[in-house]
């Protein structure tokens, strides 16, 4: 199956080399950044890997209205293209408004639209207009056929640089599975399919007023989906989770970043090597 390569920054996105998109969930602070980038671009680098960096400048879909949701617009892209610009690595993060669009595609490698909001036209057709490469996360709520739709939508403004990412699938309440029958149904459109390991393993809602997770499941997932035929991965990483601002309880540590790489490259080395 032929998939569109592309690049996004200096990266290339499509190839036969399995490639990460990773970093906090949300912006905490510039220095806190800085050191997660520092820490990403390590392993990325011991690993081989090629790497984006993402985080958020607003989470505008928390559980609570008293959730941290971040610095906003103006002040989070300064501190993305501060990262950018300290590393020279490709930056993205999630738009939720199509105002949002023009500021963020002049900072932002790649477009990310969030799960919720995958099916907005309106902000799928604005992100598209911009000829940057887009990532749109499969809503929790999608078939992953479904997803044929997002990409024909983006298409229509004459950009073919499309990312379908998984996050798994609404599975009763505060639960998510993920279907590894989504990797190569996705991919059979033709475009980098990419796994979001970490939020896959979140539990919305399980607290009450925030999500829930199990991360100790990340390294599985991640393992089954790059053995399905996934073309990269996404980890929301951060040093100490359990005091993160914001989806703590899925995120992973870099030290576990590190060994998961190590085994999913494997895989993806062997199934390579029988193709």
């Amino acid at each position: 199956m032929r998939i569109r390569e592309f690049n996004v920054g200096n990266v290339k996105v499509g190839g036969k080399k399995l490639f990460l998109i990773a970093g906090p969930c949300v912006i905490e602070s510039l220095d806190h950044c800085l050191y997660m980038a520092e820490e990403i671009v390590k392993i990325a680098y011991k690993r081989s890997i090629p790497y984006i960096f993402k985080t958020s400048y607003d989470k505008a879909n928390r559980s609570s209205i008293s959730s941290y949701r971040g610095p906003g617009l103006e002040k989070g892209l300064e501190i993305i293209y501060k990262v950018k610009r300290e590393f020279g690595i490709p930056v993205t993060s999630d738009v939720h408004k199509e105002k949002e669009i023009s500021p963020a595609s002049e900072v932002l490698d790649l477009i990310q639209i969030p799960a919720f909001l995958c099916r907005q036209t309106d902000l799928l057709l604005e992100a598209a207009k911009t000829k940057k490469p887009i990532n749109v996360k499969k809503g929790q709520f999608m078939s992953p056929r479904d997803m044929w739709n997002v990409v024909e939508k983006i298409r229509s403004r004459g950009n073919d640089k499309i990312i379908l990412t998984e996050r798994g699938t609404t599975f009763g309440y505060n639960n998510l599975v993920v279907d590894m029958r989504s990797f190569p149904i996705m991919r059979s459109f033709g475009y980098p399919v990419v796994f979001d390991a970490t939020h896959s393993v979140q539990l919305p809602g399980g607290k009450g007023t925030s999500s829930s997770g199990e991360r100790i499941f990340v390294r599985y997932l991640a393992r089954a989906a790059v053995g399905a035929g996934c073309d990269g991965l996404f980890l929301e990483v951060h040093n100490n989770p359990d005091f993160a601002l914001c989806d703590g309880p899925n995120m992973i540590t870099p030290s576990e970043l590190d060994f998961i790489l190590e085994e999913v490259i494997a895989i993806s080395e062997v199934l390579l090597g029988r193709k």
